[in-house]
């Protein structure tokens, strides 16, 4: 069954217009347009694909069946039908948000109002956590956030001053497999200022980011994922950027470049799966000494 899940999504359009049965079978392929089921077009995303096999796998395991989603059989068949369906990747940001338009963008976000202060913690947070996905950051929560002990900012000197900690929970992502639970560690200005938004706010639980109307009331509603793709537009616009050049997949393409500028020592999570081929190569960018990673600023 498993097999023929990925037969039927994952097709290539050029053989399906010379053979009628590649993919998936045109009785089956009705009767889920009947029942509103199915309502891609073509073929779906690989991404796609994958993130459905991972939730089944959860919960064969729940209903404590055994689950063939490990199976050799299923990843060859999985690794082949994406390389067969040919699918053009989409640029879902046309510029990388790195460390110098990040700069310009933190110079809007200057002041102590509200809306200041949200948008300055979710820009540092998005970015020095390694590129999160809006959705990961809007979705965000305060029980996710978990205090840890300040680090020296030279380790070298016993007398360093030290530098907040924050260690931020995620859950399973987007590309996490069943069994993983990520997280990632913040240091210096994102802890700061994610800490004076929350308690300029009054946020002690719920949603990390949220709405402010136009009275300055915090909506104890979550962003959307569209609504941080929105902040990043508008303050890209105030810093004097094209805002259409632009989009919330730049924080998460920009991140990773900058680490590739500087040298970083790149971890599991830059090498799984869909990242590696954000990484761009920009023709003149200012890299800012000790902004690396979790500690920008």
């Amino acid at each position: 069954m498993l097999l023929k899940f990925v037969a039927h999504h994952l097709w290539d359009p050029v053989k399906r217009a010379a053979d009628a049965t590649h993919g998936m079978p045109p009785d089956v392929e009705q009767r889920l347009r009947d029942t509103g089921v199915l309502k891609a077009l073509g073929p779906h995303a690989p991404d796609t694909v994958r993130r459905r096999l991972t939730s089944w796998s959860i919960l064969t395991r729940w209903r404590g069946m055994t689950e063939s989603f490990s199976s050799p059989a299923l990843k060859t068949a999985l690794r082949l039908a994406v390389r067969a369906s040919d699918r053009p990747r989409r640029r879902e940001s046309a510029k990388a948000v790195t460390g110098d338009v990040l700069a310009q963008l933190l110079v809007t976000c200057h002041g102590d109002g509200l809306v200041a202060m949200r948008d300055r913690a979710l820009l540092l947070l998005a970015f020095a956590s390694g590129g999160r996905r809006r959705c990961e950051v809007a979705g965000l929560r305060v029980e996710d956030l978990v205090e840890d002990d300040p680090v020296p900012q030279d380790p070298a000197e016993a007398t360093s001053p030290t530098l907040p900690c924050l260690i931020i929970r995620l859950g399973r992502t987007k590309n996490a497999t069943a069994d993983d639970d990520e997280t990632v560690l913040l240091i210096s200005r994102p802890v700061i200022a994610l800490r004076d938004w929350l308690n300029a706010a009054g946020i002690v639980a719920g949603p990390v980011f949220r709405p402010i109307d136009q009275w300055g009331n915090v909506s104890p509603r979550a962003l959307t994922g569209q609504s941080v793709n929105l902040i990043l537009k508008t303050r890209c616009g105030q810093a004097g950027l094209d805002p259409s050049s632009f989009s919330a997949h730049g924080l998460r393409s920009g991140f990773l470049t900058e680490a590739q500028m500087r040298g970083t020592r790149s971890s599991k999570r830059w090498n799984s799966r869909g990242t590696s081929r954000s990484i761009r190569q920009p023709a003149i960018t200012t890299v800012h000494p000790g902004a690396a990673a979790g500690r920008f600023g």
